[in-house]
């Protein structure tokens, strides 16, 4: 990781030891500004019926594109980002395993930035397709 993710996650908060991506089991493997990677277990994410569930893919989707967004608003100096939309399409199912997200930016505009975020099965299958968009307020820097 070329950014240190995990402040990012936790430091702005004071709640580290309630987030979401912590009761997930998702882990961030990459966060730059061009990508930010992370993969979660199938397990403990579970639909009733034994599969992925949606809501998990959602989790992990927003996860991906909030500190993408948060790294082009330039958090580490001030700026913010939230989410104002999220779009998720499920493409199959997720037996067991684990997924991995990976989300680039579409647009990175003055107030709003989105993202596109793939997410694949163990064999590079295409499991979920999101989309989000946040609101970004950027770090005023003096240089």
């Amino acid at each position: 990781m070329t950014l240190a993710s995990e402040d990012l996650i936790t430091a702005r908060t004071g709640f580290e030891d309630q987030q979401l991506l912590s009761r997930m089991g998702i882990s961030i493997t990459r966060c730059d500004r061009d990508r930010v990677e992370g993969t979660m277990p199938v397990a403990g994410n579970r639909q009733p019926i034994g599969i992925l569930h949606g809501g998990a893919n959602a989790v992990l989707a927003e996860t991906l594109g909030s500190l993408a967004a948060l790294v082009y608003a330039d958090a580490s100096n001030g700026g913010q980002a939230v989410g104002l939309e999220l779009s998720c399409t499920h493409h199959r199912w997720v037996l067991s395993g684990v997924v991995r997200g990976v989300c680039t930016p579409l647009h990175q505009g003055l107030t709003a930035a989105t993202y596109a975020i793939d997410i694949v099965d163990e064999t590079g299958r295409l499991t979920c397709s999101a989309r989000l968009t946040c609101s970004v307020v950027r770090a005023h820097t003096t240089k």
